[in-house]
């Protein structure tokens, strides 16, 4: 009888515990403000239209970041001229770079760039995932300029996380791809 009643208590006082209260589910809604943009002010062998979010830092090499600080995240852009049959080694470049995130990435997907109006002709990368980089690009003449531009983010990838600002900077990348243009 003792067993009884000391088991009989142990059941009482460990069901005695706050009600399960069910929330319901949310998730964190980031909204960014409309993109306004601009002629980027650069003394660089290109230009493009950049959007007024984002604040350019120029360096001596034409290497262009675009820092957005709403976003806590820069886009890194490097112009290399093409000399003679370097135009290859480029784009190798240009792709390795982007396939080396495939061991985090989920899926990369291509979108060509082929505007033969301007001469510009490129590749615009994708990536989803947790890898370092979310979205590259580079566009090219095939005879004088390449550009390259990757986009990072300055934390820890979290893909679900930064999803809302990585869509908003995949459409700025394009705005700069298809306003590109070459100086003379």
């Amino acid at each position: 009888m003792r067993i009884v009643f000391t088991l009989l208590c142990v059941l009482l006082f460990a069901s005695c515990e706050d009600d399960v209260v069910v929330k319901p589910s949310a998730m964190l809604r980031l909204e960014y403000p409309a993109p306004h943009y601009k002629m980027a002010d650069t003394d660089c062998f290109y230009t493009f239209q950049q959007n007024t979010l984002a604040r350019l830092k120029s360096k001596n090499t034409c290497a262009i970041n675009l820092e957005y600080s709403l976003m806590n995240a820069t886009l890194y852009l490097t112009y290399q001229p093409v000399k003679g049959a370097n135009l290859d080694s480029l784009l190798y470049d240009a792709q390795k770079l982007t396939y080396e995130h495939n061991v985090k990435a989920q899926a990369i997907f291509e979108q060509p760039r082929i505007d033969s109006i301007n001469k510009v002709y490129g590749m615009f990368y994708a990536i989803d995932g947790n890898a370092a980089t979310q979205s590259q690009f580079y566009v090219t003449d095939s005879v004088h300029h390449f550009v390259t531009g990757s986009l990072y983010f300055n934390a820890k990838p979290n893909y679900d996380s930064i999803y809302p600002a990585v869509m908003y900077l995949r459409n700025d990348i394009r705005h700069i791809m298809e306003t590109i243009t070459w100086n003379k």
